[in-house]
């Protein structure tokens, strides 16, 4: 084999080395964008999950503060119930002498 043909057959197994290393960079590439598509669609399913339980938290705080104020509602009524009856026996021990 002269120079030429060695120079040549060293270029060709080379070349081919660089074809099949790019073959493989390219199914990883692939692969690898399949992978962050998925992980797209996961982060974008957390996302809606994560936002619809914050809204069901957020309802869950009126709730409770509505909750709250109906109970201090109710305890109010409670205590002015009991100042009106105080009220009454006093008129009526007033009323008696």
């Amino acid at each position: 084999m002269t120079a030429e043909d060695k120079t040549i057959t060293l270029f060709t197994t080379r070349l081919r080395q660089l074809i099949l290393e790019f073959e493989q960079l390219k199914q990883e590439n692939k692969r690898l964008r399949e992978e962050i598509a998925q992980r797209d669609g996961v982060i974008s399913d957390v996302d809606a999950k994560l936002k619809s339980l914050q809204e069901n938290y957020d309802s869950l705080m009126t709730a409770k503060m509505l909750e709250v104020n109906e109970g201090d509602m109710e305890a109010a009524k409670a205590r002015l119930s009991r100042l009106i009856r105080s009220v009454n026996r006093c008129i009526t021990m007033l009323s008696e002498k």
